[in-house]
């Protein structure tokens, strides 16, 4: 037995120690599927909140968003944006600024945020081209890989050998993951979906987009899958030491996209990728 195993019951007791959404973000999240939402009320609890006003402000006024005006309130971007695609910018800001930058040898906190959102730029193009929603799927790209954070809250000296034996043995962190910890980021990010109360299109995107021809994975897999390997392989965050992973040739051939099409992501996803970077990030 490893010293370093963790169990999934340790994540879920240790729930507490990780960080907190704002109490309004969980409201959002909650009430993703009600219709009776008080939008006027949200938007008032949400500028209450200066910091994460300012953050999903910015991000709603990125060229990607194509609004003829600026805004300068949570009000005007629902009515310019609309509800579900504020309340997306809203988790995206909150989401991206509540997990402190740790003291984990070798993992770059700056290189893990610029990875997820390139991601979640390239799963909305591409979510654009499949007639699929952009929100889910900006959001899941966003949070692809969130449980890497959870296992470097949970154990930052044992991820840091999992970083070291990633790269010394030319292994993916899944598998490195297993090896020392017990436990992959997989199953730490749907646990962590599950507290967060994300809805159940988000879980099982979170849980399947290594293994997207997994029955029952659903459509959103494919798409943060294929998104998480268009971002590897264009090098869009210039991590020499990041592998691309195994790309499933089920899921490439469901995109159903010509090599044009995939040339127009490609350039998209670089052209989006900085200012949206830029917004949340500040």
């Amino acid at each position: 037995m490893n010293d370093h195993t963790v169990h999934l019951d340790d994540i879920v007791r240790r729930l507490d120690d990780l960080p907190s959404l704002p109490v309004v973000v969980m409201e959002l999240l909650t009430s993703i599927d009600q219709e009776d939402v008080d939008i006027s009320v949200l938007a008032k609890k949400v500028s209450h909140d200066q910091a994460l006003t300012a953050k999903t402000l910015r991000l709603a006024n990125c060229s990607t968003y194509g609004l003829q005006v600026k805004v300068t309130t949570i009000q005007q971007a629902i009515t310019f944006l609309g509800f579900q695609t504020t309340r997306n910018l809203i988790t995206a800001a909150a989401i991206t600024g509540c997990f402190a930058q740790g003291t984990c040898k070798g993992f770059d906190h700056k290189a893990f945020w610029r990875h997820s959102i390139a991601t979640a730029v390239c799963a909305r193009v591409l979510a654009r081209r499949m007639r699929f929603n952009q929100d889910y799927a900006f959001t899941a790209g966003l949070l692809h890989d969130i449980g890497r954070l959870v296992l470097v809250t949970v154990d930052a000296d044992a991820y840091a050998r999992v970083i070291a034996k990633a790269s010394e043995d030319d292994i993916e962190l899944l598998a490195a993951e297993r090896a020392v910890m017990g436990v992959d980021h997989v199953a730490a990010s749907v646990i962590l979906a599950e507290h967060w109360k994300f809805s159940d299109t988000i879980r099982l995107a979170l849980a399947h987009h290594h293994d997207p021809a997994t029955a029952g994975a659903g459509f959103l897999a494919t798409i943060i899958h294929v998104a998480n390997a268009i971002v590897h392989a264009l090098d869009i965050v210039g991590d020499a030491n990041e592998a691309v992973p195994p790309l499933s040739p089920v899921a490439w051939k469901a995109m159903g996209l010509s090599e044009e099409a995939y040339v127009h992501v490609f350039r998209e996803t670089e052209v989006q990728f900085d200012e949206i970077a830029a917004s949340l990030m500040a």
